[in-house]
């Protein structure tokens, strides 16, 4: 059976390619318009990822690139589902995170903030889906850092993310906030979100009934609803615990421009 076309995007929802106020995104955007093409064979199917080329300790980001001990920071499980645009599980996709570390500082040749690097943490997991859609990291929090887009700017503590649907073009890129972090009024990236709504999904909310009693916080992103454009997945995190919805707008356009990566 020949595979069935992606929905369109709704590029009311995305954030544009070219946003002034972010000014890394100025020399990144397009100059032209996006060319939407018929999706062909290569963009609705593989490449796919296996079992076989996950190791046992990627999705465990506390112990996977360990030396002498744990990480400094504190420790969380991010864990939740990936679903479709009509709510069914999407089985055996990969998800990817990578973050800076509990100073915020990148393991990066360039990255030269003055919190010191962690020899004991990498900051890279990636992880399949299982049958049902569900998925989980362990990781540390990472902290806030510096950056060079005004005089002052600082980035709020957050973790990319990336997904695959079950076709080359089916891919998001994103970040997670955390819920109470006052510089997330402040970014210049989140702030490229036209639709407020759009940006309160991005951050975790604090869920106490969640919480573990003197071991565990929990935080809670409220879901919604779905929409017919939507290809969502469900991340929720304990520790800091964290449950977010991510929207990913499933497209045609064999280019797909996301400027919160």
């Amino acid at each position: 059976m020949k595979p069935a076309e992606f929905y369109q995007r709704d590029r009311l929802w995305q954030p544009p390619a070219h946003a002034s106020n972010y000014k890394t995104s100025v020399p990144r955007s397009p100059r032209q318009a996006l060319l939407s093409l018929q999706g062909s064979m290569s963009e609705i199917t593989g490449p796919t990822f296996g079992h076989s080329d996950i190791g046992p300790l990627d999705n465990d980001l506390v112990k996977n690139y360990a030396k002498t001990g744990d990480p400094v920071g504190e420790r969380i499980i991010v864990h939740g589902r990936v679903l479709d645009e009509n709510g069914r599980p999407v089985p055996n996709t990969l998800v990817e995170i990578w973050q800076a570390n509990a100073g915020g500082r990148y393991r990066h040749k360039k990255d030269t903030y003055l919190a010191p690097i962690d020899p004991n943490f990498g900051g890279c997991g990636r992880t399949l889906t299982d049958e049902n859609g569900y998925y989980f990291f362990r990781t540390v929090k990472p902290g806030a850092y510096p950056w060079r887009n005004w005089v002052n700017n600082w980035r709020p503590a957050h973790i990319h993310v990336s997904v695959f649907g079950t076709g080359f073009a089916q891919r998001l890129i994103t970040q997670m906030y955390f819920e109470g972090d006052p510089l997330i009024r402040h970014d210049s990236i989140i702030a490229t979100i036209p639709d407020p709504a759009a940006r309160e999904r991005l951050v975790a909310r604090l869920d106490l009934d969640a919480s573990v009693p003197l071991d565990t916080l929990a935080f809670q992103y409220l879901a919604g609803y779905l929409t017919p454009a939507a290809f969502m997945t469900e991340m929720v995190s304990k520790g800091v615990g964290v449950v977010l919805v991510w929207y990913i707008l499933r497209a045609r356009d064999r280019k797909l421009r996301i400027t919160t990566a």
